[in-house]
């Protein structure tokens, strides 16, 4: 869209007359003599681009945005008189904002790192304002879908703030779909650009040659890459080259408009896509660097893949704090390990999966920590053993909860000081809680989804895990029906099980299509997990339902042994019955790897498939 032009619409609207001046009668009888009407005043469109001064502080000094016009009322409530919205007041909540301040004020700090690669505030600020400029040029602007495939990598991290300085709209590609899943979103959200890394040529080429939409395609070509196959016509590069680098990017005309597009995994058809608004992700920002106080500064290591719920907003919330992204295109034990002593990294995230790649790391993997390391896990809460290994080499564990309709972790555990003094596994049982709600958002509980009404406190209960307020979705795009059915009675149903601690704390219990009914009884595949992890030779597990003539449904085990242990399935089934009801212990056990998804959660759904064979 050109310089200068409202990203709100025509804004066409009747334009004022003037009502024509009647003459002083004169001394002698005449008929009045008519003024001709005035033409009307032209009303001038307010540009509602606010320029950046071209200096080296990249300071920005906005110009006056227009109110929007009321009609005057008068109102019984003195607080609601002469007390508007006016643009010295108010201001749209964007986390584009963040990265401007942290510019401005830090512009040397170092943003980025990559590699060999160091990328400054200042630096960063000036590529995603020429990245925006050059995706103006071709045609984006408000509404427009701007997809990305590409690994944890500095263009990730712009594209996280460029797509959104045009008004446009970010897909994050998860980067271990398939051709035909790819096709599905490329239409589905009407890309219109497609920014790719060429590791994924294969996959992309083939497609695009599916899909019916037709994007532009630039190529990201990473010198880190190995297999580094041309897919499009141009370069990130030469593509950025052609942004201006006094680009004006502009606040969203309403905070309410859409930041990014964020598809669900799609195991049981085509997936969802989810889409976050300005508001929300601002304010996921906040939550994350207040309720896991990170302070400023910090230096941050992305094991957490960024296209998975925008990377839980971090990709914004470092911004915010002016933090260091250290990133990893390749997540093994060595580069993690290397990476957090090489940049002294203070924070990270990551599905258990990562947590068993650094208690796994074989001894010359591993590098002494200077520091402790703040880890923030969701998904399956760690056991206890998990735990203690993690502690003991120098890692701090946060446990939060949450979906991509809530922008990522919604609820966090939030830890009381006293509980340090507790024993190993009473502090594992407090640590596998999924906790309380985020500040920012309005209320998290568990209910009966039937009557609507929240479950007693006892941990035993169960009920539906519901969200709602600012961290809740704005909806899933072209869907109006499960949008509805999602945000039925005023509160988003997540689908997850659970139960209310005395305390107010929700601990999960299982996901509603994965709970086992046997014999009329509900068994929860996640006590029934806790309990398998906990036998000394076991690594990893997962439990599902397995189909009984007898009882309707009965837990099936697939175990994952430590390297040089063993375990017979009469082992792991003693083992249960030793420590759960005997109608929840599992009658087969399968020895075999699992099957994960590229964010670190076991695909049940296969699982199950699998079972029905045993």
């Amino acid at each position: 869209m050109a310089k200068g032009k409202s990203k709100t619409g025509s804004g066409k609207g009747k334009k004022p007359t003037r009502k024509a001046a009647k003459a002083k009668k004169p001394a002698v009888r005449k008929p009045a003599a008519k003024k001709k009407a005035s033409p009307p005043k032209p009303v001038p469109r307010p540009a509602l681009r606010r320029p950046v001064k071209n200096r080296a502080s990249v300071t920005r000094m906005p110009s006056a945005r227009p109110a929007p016009h009321k009609a005057p009322q008068l109102s019984s409530n003195i607080y609601e008189r002469d007390l508007d919205k006016t643009p010295a007041n108010y201001a749209a909540l964007t986390p584009l904002q963040f990265i401007e301040r942290s510019a401005a004020v830090y512009p040397d700090n170092i943003a980025l790192i990559h590699g060999a690669r160091r990328q400054s505030w200042a630096e960063t600020y000036a590529r995603c304002r020429r990245l925006a400029s050059a995706l103006e040029k071709v045609g984006i602007g408000v509404g427009d879908t701007v997809a990305i495939m590409a690994p944890n990598i500095p263009e990730m991290y712009e594209a996280h703030f460029a797509v959104p300085m045009t008004g446009g709209v970010l897909n994050s590609l998860n980067t271990r779909l398939d051709a035909a899943m790819i096709a599905f979103i490329l239409d589905h959200s009407e890309t219109k650009v497609l920014l790719v890394d060429r590791e994924f040529h294969k996959v992309m080429t083939e497609a695009l040659a599916i899909a019916k939409a037709q994007p532009l395609v630039v190529d990201i070509d990473d010198p880190l890459c190995e297999d580094r196959a041309q897919i499009g016509d141009t370069t990130y590069e030469e593509f950025l080259a052609t942004g201006d680098d006094d680009y004006a990017w502009e606040y969203p005309a309403d905070e309410w408009n859409a930041i990014s597009l964020n598809y669900t995994s799609g195991t049981t058809g085509n997936p969802k896509g989810v889409v976050y608004s300005h508001r929300g992700a601002a304010l996921s920002a906040y939550g994350n660097a207040t309720q896991w106080a990170m302070g400023v500064h910090p230096a941050y290591l992305w094991t957490l893949p960024m296209f998975h719920c925008n990377g839980w907003c971090f990709p914004w919330t470092l911004a915010l704090v002016a933090g260091t992204s250290v990133c990893l295109r390749r997540i093994s034990a060595k580069a993690i390990y290397d990476s957090l002593a090489a940049h002294n990294v203070t924070h990270m995230c990551g599905a258990p999966i990562i947590m068993q790649f650094i208690i796994g790391a074989a001894p010359d993997e591993r590098q002494p920590l200077a520091r402790t390391v703040e880890f923030m896990t969701a998904a399956a809460p760690p056991p206890a053993a998990v735990l203690e290994a993690l502690e003991k080499e120098n890692f701090r564990v946060t446990h939060v909860y949450g979906l991509t309709e809530v922008y990522g972790p919604a609820t966090i555990c939030s830890w009381h000081e006293e509980w340090d003094s507790k024993p190993s596994h009473v502090r594992a049982q407090l640590k596998a809680r999924q906790g309380v709600r985020y500040a920012a958002e309005d209320g998290v509980t568990v209910m009966d989804p039937a009557t609507m009404t929240e479950v007693p406190r006892d941990g035993t209960t169960m009920g539906e895990v519901m969200f709602r307020g600012n961290l809740t979705m704005k909806g899933y795009l072209k869907n109006a029906k499960a949008t509805r059915e999602a945000f039925e009675h005023g509160w988003f149903h997540s689908g997850d099980l659970g139960v209310l601690h005395e305390d107010g704390y929700i601990e999960l219990r299982d996901r509603s299509k994965d709970i086992i009914i046997s014999g009329g009884e509900n068994i929860s595949t996640i006590e029934v997990e806790g309990v398998i992890i906990e036998h000394p030779a076991v690594a990893n597990v997962a439990v599902v339902a397995k189909p009984d003539e007898k009882w309707g449904e009965t837990p099936c085990a697939f175990v994952v042994l430590k390297p040089g242990s063993a375990a017979t399935a009469d082992d792991i089934i003693a083992h249960c019955r030793a420590n759960l009801a005997s109608y929840k212990c599992p009658r087969y056990v399968v020895f075999r790897d699992l099957p994960m998804t590229s964010t670190g959660k076991v695909q049940k759904f296969v699982l199950r498939e699998w079972a029905k064979q045993v």
